[in-house]
């Protein structure tokens, strides 16, 4: 039953997305400050569950994984931190995107793959085990890729503070990960339990991040509402059409040519929400209102890349090929973020 709802993440997206326009109130207090725990900002707080969840999925034998394909995940991962990010400033200095815009699509370019590309990796009859072993390794690379790319890249609009950048990728991303795979390797029953429903929790909280941010900046998606769905459905075509494209190029085969456009076309666009929502990435703006149109485009991302990826999934579902170029590997349920 988990499994199932877990799988309609795209509809739970959707839905939650569109509640928070229609009633913004319900979901302004995940991100209007009022709640803090822990003394941080209950978004980030909210995104390190995620990420701890993913932990909990992992084990020392995933990471074994990459040794035995990785022809495959170094494709994936050098595509997930070229491809998008050279999208990201092309589509903002394109569109000539306003500065807070233009900062929040490159960010959320920079940002690794999001583990909902595991579900729709698994729809799409893609590896899911290829599909995991690159979500994996994407995210530990962007612990450093994120802040240096975004900091290059996102330099000719605002002065970006890579090391606050850093130190929010390491407490929200690494720590909770690694905190998750120690929890795994040494209380291996009691995270089994846990494992069964953090897949759906995950899903859950990201609605609500989402909509936080949708319902916070209601206001500004309206007036910047064309321009602003454009540029982000751009990006994310650029991903999915270009992660199968190159694939394709170097010889993979169709199963990984799937699994690696999957990947590179979906964002952990939670993450770009959340480092662009906090206090720190806010006061490099030169106003309020810059500050605040940063973490829209992530919020729209999560949108659009889970409709497409359902869609492309629907479409290559119906289209079975035999598997090539990567040695069988356990997968395992997959877990979304």
């Amino acid at each position: 039953m988990i499994q199932r709802l877990t799988s309609l993440f795209a509809l739970w997206t959707v839905l939650g997305t569109g509640w928070a326009w229609f009633v913004p109130d319900h979901f302004l207090w995940v991100v209007d400050g009022r709640f803090r725990p822990f003394g941080q900002p209950l978004v980030s707080v909210l995104l390190g569950v995620i990420m701890l969840g993913m932990g909990l999925t992992l084990s020392f034998d995933d990471f074994r994984r990459i040794a035995r394909i990785p022809k495959c995940v170094a494709a994936g991962v050098a595509l997930q931190f070229t491809v998008m990010p050279l999208a990201g400033i092309g589509i903002a200095a394109g569109f000539a995107l306003e500065t807070g815009l233009a900062v929040g699509l490159i960010l959320v370019s920079c940002c690794p793959g999001g583990t909902a590309s595991n579900v729709v990796a698994y729809l799409a009859r893609a590896n899911l085990a290829l599909s995991v072993t690159m979500t994996m390794a994407s995210t530990l690379v962007a612990v450093v890729a994120t802040p240096v790319l975004t900091g290059w890249l996102a330099g000719k609009y605002v002065e970006i503070d890579q090391w606050n950048l850093f130190v929010n990728m390491v407490s929200i991303v690494l720590v909770p990960v690694v905190a998750g795979v120690m929890l795994n390797r040494y209380f291996p029953k009691a995270t089994a339990r846990i494992a069964t429903v953090s897949p759906l929790a995950s899903v859950l909280v990201v609605v609500l991040i989402v909509g936080g941010i949708i319902a916070a900046s209601k206001p500004l998606i309206e007036t910047h509402f064309g321009v602003l769905l454009l540029a982000v459905l751009l990006l994310h075509v650029f991903g999915f059409g270009l992660g199968y494209l190159m694939t394709r190029i170097l010889g993979f085969g169709p199963i990984e040519r799937r699994t690696i456009s999957i990947e590179v076309g979906m964002q952990n666009s939670g993450l770009g929400s959340s480092l662009a929502s906090t206090q720190g990435f806010a006061a490099q703006f030169a106003t309020p209102m810059q500050a605040a149109l940063a973490p829209v485009p992530s919020a729209i991302s999560a949108v659009y890349h889970v409709v497409i990826g359902s869609f492309l999934a629907a479409i290559w579902r119906r289209q079975p090929v035999e598997p090539q170029a990567v040695p069988p590997v356990a997968a395992r349920d997959p877990s979304p973020a």
